[in-house]
């Protein structure tokens, strides 16, 4: 491979050193040592240490403004010189509902793109603003942000980066990271999972935080690199692997590459009062029986002793037990305390009652609360380990359920946080194993859940420590607790092996194998894998034998709309199977992630989204909750609409609103076959507007709410093919496309052929430069993008995208018809279901490529192919054939010669699949994906310009 030409130099402002930076974004406050002492060692060394065993409550967020700052020092490097990842990673092994490092991650964000946004001024705003500087010029885009905020926590997909030349950084709880590096994403549909899988394995910072809880995964990335050795690095070395750091307060013992406080950070002022700060426990051993109630009991008892109202945590091993806490409590306080439940079994809409109480600046437990603010009342949270990582809170009492050392840690860095709480106390609670419950059949009787045999160590060390003590209690502050509990000994289980068969199964994206091995296993363990299912509520659910309009027979059911991460919930099958009625089926959304299939429970699999009317109850204000039968809110109308069902309409609001009328609103013909007069479906419409704001406010939801919605509604009904009619609002959330259909070629604008060619090999020759790849990759990934569409010349698809002929001589690469014509126009167009494009352009560019002997090595010739036949997901490894009636005669014109061939979609290019595993041989999977990744990341950004380049209407 050739060395590319580099982009020209950064030429902005100069760099700030760490300091100066941090400075300036948190005015008043100086880094702590060891944070300016790891970023200039990480800048020296060029790379970061492998393990980072800070203590909680010390600033460890600050490792993303270091890598960011990292990052920023590198732009004015040759691209292919640079060590810094592009993407940098935040990955925890929980659904983080209090999520700090998120918040943080967004601030420095918006500072970046504008430092007075966030009231910085003077020098401080300069020095913000140059690292912005920096990044921006990382990117390909000129327009981009300085720095990509994503967040992947539950099972359903939310956003990919942009631009894979971008600087990122990306939230990710562990299965939603672990699934994309093994082409299996989580939420992703499978033409996406070549992207999600390139972001994952290449140019990325992987901070895994308390790492501790995800032994596996840097097991698996090592087993990774030894499986798939390839000949050629489509990036410089250090960025082609995912860079793994693990921060942990918990980890072993100490290495050469662990990075650790030293008697600098001891005597720092404030690192002194946090980890001096006591933390005096009671120790509390109890025999088997109601251990809810007993750790009810323990908070009572403290809040008693308080003298003013005071904020305290109950952590539970399981959400089971942390449910039945939550009611003692709430009985046992009864109006002197506020309690609340936080599990990771939680809505983003349920999440953030939670989430604002808990940071509430005058009554809330967050560090940042004012100290000495007085409370109204007692507050209280009982959590699971969903509040041991990520929460940056501070509480005054706390009650433990017995754990292992790594969760008595995190647990106890939770109490007495900042030092500033002297009546601080605590309790643990040491109850014998509870008897095996569903879902945990591996566990012996001498086992705890979550924990295994460990408690049992731990309490015995906590015995032997107080027994030299005089006072009944026993310190857990931050300097002692490693001392008192030791080194941790739990038994992270084993992970099977990762072997070259299994990835390439894997790798196979476009045609996954029936009965292929699971994903999960191999980044959480045997023993404890994640199997959980994502359950979003929904008040309309497609009918799967027919078409949800009642004007077509598509024999397809379409979702609307399209799912998102703020409606699930995630659950472990085990569990949702239990509470669901016997033989009960259920919908899960299919791999495409736009279409609905009828299931039983005991056909789903791990990573599956499950659809459940909202009049089937298990959701209640704080999570998930099988026993409860209440109606569920559906998060997802608010922006998008109302499904003109009569049955969804019912389970909305409660309101039966008569068929007849919603068949009038549709513009549905009358019983006698005659179409209804316009007038008649405008006061159908308008009438049930009417009623939805006539009624009273539906359970959970607020009336301004309520309001807003019914006050959002155009009371035109719209309807397009394979989806429920509905009323749009104005103001349409922007729904993700699908692959599965091409819809990228539906635009706001017209644009020829010719010219989205040209923007797209443009677009991707810049961002394979910004990233630093060798010349003649650069070059095939350019004549790539130009190329991709050309198969779109094809006359039927052209009459499918011009159905008037509006754009007559002028071959067009996308349409403006509205969505809901778009499979009709095809049908009448003559091109067939399911062909593909790209399969025709492949095919063109083959045949240009024995025209021109002269381009490219064998190498690039092959690999030119695969990314214009791969560029929808397709043709990993094949593009299959469809039934063509009617080839046509396809002719084209590439750097001026002219090619030709039949455009029969019924023909397969059978070499292919060889060439597809050559091509993984030789850049290896996630290069591949990653040169893929660009092309198409190009052609999506092209399309997404509104108003791009439109062609003027013949007249």
């Amino acid at each position: 491979m050739t060395e590319s030409q580099p982009p020209a130099g950064f030429a902005g402002p100069p760099m700030p050193d760490f300091e100066a930076f941090y400075r300036a974004l948190n005015p008043g406050r100086e880094a702590f040592p060891w944070q300016a002492r790891l970023a200039r060692q990480v800048r020296n060394d060029e790379k970061w240490p492998i393990e980072i065993g800070v203590p909680t409550g010390l600033g460890k967020t600050a490792c993303l403004d270091i890598a960011v700052w990292w990052l920023a020092s590198q732009a004015d490097l040759v691209p292919s010189h640079r060590s810094a990842p592009t993407r940098i990673w935040w990955v925890v092994n929980r659904r983080l509902l209090v999520d700090s490092t998120l918040e943080h991650a967004n601030k420095l964000a918006d500072a970046l793109d504008d430092p007075s946004s966030v009231g910085l001024t003077s020098d401080a705003a300069k020095d913000v603003a140059a690292v912005g500087d920096r990044l921006r010029s990382l990117g390909a885009s000129s327009s981009a942000r300085a720095l990509e905020v994503i967040r992947l926590r539950g099972g359903v997909e939310t956003r990919t980066p942009t631009d894979p030349s971008q600087p990122a950084v990306i939230l990710s709880t562990l299965p939603m990271y672990g699934s994309r590096l093994l082409f299996r994403g989580y939420g992703s549909s499978r033409m996406r999972r070549p992207i999600d899988a390139a972001m994952a394995g290449t140019d990325s910072l992987v901070l895994l935080d308390e790492a501790h809880l995800a032994p596996h995964l840097r097991t698996l990335c090592e087993a990774l690199e030894e499986c798939t050795r390839h000949r050629h690095d489509v990036l410089p070395q250090s960025r082609s692997r995912p860079q793994l750091v693990a921060l942990t307060a918990t980890g072993g013992e100490s290495t050469a590459s662990r990075f650790d406080l030293d008697e600098r950070d001891f005597a720092h002022p404030i690192v002194a009062k946090r980890v001096e700060a006591p933390k005096p426990v009671q120790l509390h051993e109890c025999d088997a029986g109601d251990v809810a109630r007993k750790l009810a009991d323990a908070m009572k008892d403290l809040l008693n002793s308080a003298s003013a109202p005071a904020a305290g945590v109950v952590f539970a091993n399981t959400p089971k037990t942390a449910r039945q806490v939550f009611r003692q409590l709430t009985k046992l306080l009864s109006d002197r305390a506020e309690v609340m439940l936080l599990t990771g079994r939680a809505r983003e809409r349920e999440a953030e009652h939670v989430r604002s109480r808990i940071l509430d600046s005058e009554h809330g437990m967050a560090s940042a609360r004012k100290h000495g603010v007085p409370r109204d009342r007692h507050l209280v949270i009982v959590a699971t380990q969903t509040l041991e990582v990520g929460a940056d809170i501070d509480a005054e009492y706390l009650v433990t359920e017995a754990c292992g050392v790594r969760a008595l840690t995190q647990r106890f860095g939770r109490l007495n946080r900042l030092g500033r709480h002297d009546h601080a106390r605590a309790v643990y609670l040491h109850a014998p194993p509870p008897k095996r419950s569903r879902g945990t059949r591996t566990r012996s009787q001498s086992e705890w859940p979550v924990y295994g045999e460990e408690p049992k160590r731990v309490w015995q060390r906590l015995q032997e420590a107080r027994s030299g003590e005089e006072s009944e209690e026993l310190d857990l502050g931050s300097r002692h607790i490693k001392n008192v509990l030791g080194p941790p000994d739990d038994d992270p289980g084993r992970a099977p092996e990762v072997l070259p068969g299994l990835l390439w199964e894997w790798i196979k994206t476009t045609t996954p194998p029936h009965g292929e091995a699971p994903v999960e296993p191999f980044f959480t363990g045997i023993a404890r894998a994640d199997r959980i299912v994502s359950v979003i509520w929904r008040a309309h659910i497609p009918d799967v034998d027919c078409d949800p309009t009642g004007r077509h027979d598509s024999g397809r059911s379409w979702l609307w709309p399209r799912a998102k991460d703020r409606e699930a919930v995630s659950v472990p099958i085990w569990e949702f199977r239990d509470a669901l009625e016997r033989d009960e089926a259920v919908h899960r959304i299919a791999p495409d992630r736009v279409t609905v299939e009828r299931v039983t429970a005991d056909a789903l699999r791990p990573g599956d989204s499950v659809l459940l009317p909202t009049d089937r109850g298990f959701l209640d204000e704080f999570g998930w909750e099988p026993s409860s039968g209440s109606p569920v809110v559906d998060v997802s109308l608010p922006g998008n609409g109302l499904p003109l069902d009569a049955v969804a309409i019912k389970r909305l609001c409660g309101v039966a609103v008569p068929e007849k009328l919603v068949l009038t609103a549709k513009g549905v013909p009358q019983e006698d076959g005659t179409d209804l007069d316009l007038e008649d479906q405008r006061q159908g419409a308008e009438e049930i507007v009417r009623i939805l704001g006539d009624t009273s406010t539906p359970s959970g939801w607020e009336r301004d709410e309520w309001t807003d919605f019914v006050d959002s509604l155009s009371p035109v009904a719209v309807a397009p093919r394979g989806e429920v009619a509905r009323f749009r609002v104005e103001a349409q959330e922007e729904e993700r496309s699908s692959d599965e259909l091409d819809e990228r070629s539906l635009a706001d604008a017209v644009e020829s052929l010719d010219r989205h060619g040209e923007d797209v090999g443009k677009g991707s020759q810049a961002i394979a430069g910004r990233l630093g790849m060798p010349s003649d990759l650069v070059e095939v990934v350019a004549r790539a993008g130009h190329l991709h569409d050309i198969g779109k010349a094809d006359e039927r698809f052209q009459r499918w995208l011009d159905p008037k002929g509006d754009y007559s001589g002028v071959p067009v690469a996308k349409s403006n018809l509205p969505r809901h014509r778009w499979n009709a126009a095809r049908a009448s167009a003559g091109w067939p279901r399911g062909g593909r494009h790209e399969a025709l352009s492949a095919r063109l560019v083959n045949q240009w490529l024995d025209l021109d002997s002269e381009w490219g090595t064998g190498l690039l010739r092959e690999l030119l192919l695969h990314l214009v036949i791969s560029h929808h997901g397709h043709g990993r490894p094949l593009v299959g054939p469809v039934p063509d009636d009617g080839p046509v005669p396809l002719v084209a014109s590439i750097e001026g010669l002219s090619v030709r061939t039949v455009a029969d979609l019924s023909e397969v290019d059978w070499a292919q699949p060889a060439r597809f595993w050559m091509l993984n041989a030789e850049f290896g999977p996630w290069g591949l994906a990653l040169l893929e990744s660009i092309v198409r990341r190009a052609d999506h950004a092209v399309s997404a310009r509104a108003n791009s380049s439109p062609i003027r209407r013949t007249t």
